[in-house]
């Protein structure tokens, strides 16, 4: 008959063979977490990052591999970037394909974008009052700040939402997919509402099940 102790070390290690086997909590909740929404929680952390003042970076996410484009002022906002993107929760991988561009090399506009420009100045300065703290009010803050926004609706309206953003001298574009015509009217009127926002093109498609 085995020995009190030797009942003890085989139960053990039973469980820690059974334990081996046995996925950890968190993985089912890693591999559940949408693209969509990988999407919008990283441009939610990168809003009011003083670093990315000025840039204007694009998040793509496939199965939990993100990966950044666009354009960044420097080093350390590329760095900060790839830090935001990987401390995200449910990323598996993180693509730097952003490029660095000092404002120093930014091309100057032309003559005749700068009087259409001039139109735009009491935009701008109403948009900066509006937000008087953080990054300035550009395309990529636009950017940021809506998906954002539209994280807050996710658990609500816009859960499963694949919606895209862009942004090209305060007129934004959406495309992608919503479930339902309250979900684009949703992501509409949050695009509009946003400070510095002068038009929004809606191209969003409800998604038919």
């Amino acid at each position: 008959m085995p020995s009190f102790k030797h009942a003890i070390r085989n139960l053990a290690l039973a469980t820690a063979v059974a334990m081996s086997f046995t996925a950890p909590a968190w993985a089912g909740q890693a591999s559940a977490i949408k693209d969509g929404w990988l999407v919008m929680k990283i441009h939610s952390e990168l809003v009011d990052e003083d670093l990315l003042g000025g840039s204007d970076v694009d998040v793509d996410v496939d199965k939990g591999v993100v990966t950044l484009q666009g354009t960044v002022r420097s080093e350390a906002g590329r760095n900060r970037a790839i830090a935001v993107a990987k401390s995200s929760d449910g990323v598996k991988n993180v693509i730097d394909q952003l490029r660095v561009v000092p404002a120093a090399a930014d091309t100057r506009p032309s003559s005749a974008e700068q009087v259409e420009r001039a139109g735009e100045k009491a935009v701008d300065k109403t948009a900066s009052a509006a937000k008087n703290t953080g990054r300035a009010v550009d395309d990529g803050w636009i950017k940021s700040k809506i998906y954002a926004q539209y994280l807050a609706d996710w658990n609500t309206v816009l859960d499963d939402s694949d919606i895209d953003v862009d942004v090209e001298n305060n007129v934004v574009t959406l495309n992608g997919t919503v479930k339902s015509a309250a979900a684009k009217a949703k992501a509409v009127s949050t695009a509009k509402a946003t400070d510095g926002v002068k038009t929004v093109h809606d191209n969003l498609r409800v998604a038919t099940h």
